[in-house]
């Protein structure tokens, strides 16, 4: 049972690698940035928002369900939310400035380990996404948040 902190809210650092290879060009993404991770309706909810030099910033939730799925939320210029689950393929639709597409998520490998005093955790995932039958990049994402 999560600590009465953890119902609360506690505030968490939070550290964000992604790395993706579309159309054969490797682009990596690190995020350093303070956040909050709550515990509520049996789920871990880690918060927090990327910056970007000259933008908005961006709100991004990362919830990890009691049955080992992970949902990825960004609020940027568009909504994206992407579920990762290594026993089936998931689907979302991204809102493009040509319209919505359906895409299909691919989860290879998803990790996800917690440690205590100070709590903490990780989350590793390695996915593709499709659209039709089109490969649109294969993703990873290694995230660390400490209490």
């Amino acid at each position: 049972m999560p600590s009465k902190e953890l119902t609360n809210g506690m505030p968490a650092e939070i550290v964000m690698n992604s790395s993706f290879v579309q159309n054969g060009e490797t682009h990596h993404h690190k995020f350093e940035e303070k956040g909050r991770i709550v515990y509520m309706n049996n789920s871990y909810y880690i918060r927090y928002e990327e910056k970007h030099p000259g933008e908005p910033d961006v709100p991004v939730t990362v919830k990890i369900n009691p049955n080992g799925t992970v949902n990825l939320i960004r609020r940027g210029e568009f909504l994206t939310r992407l579920t990762f689950n290594s026993e089936e393929k998931t689907e979302t639709q991204y809102k493009t400035p040509a319209g919505i597409m359906p895409i299909r998520i691919e989860t290879e490998d998803l990790k996800i380990s917690y440690y205590d005093r100070p709590f903490a955790g990780r989350v590793s995932v390695n996915y593709e996404l499709y659209f039709d039958e089109e490969l649109l990049g294969s993703y990873q994402i290694r995230l660390r948040f400490t209490t």
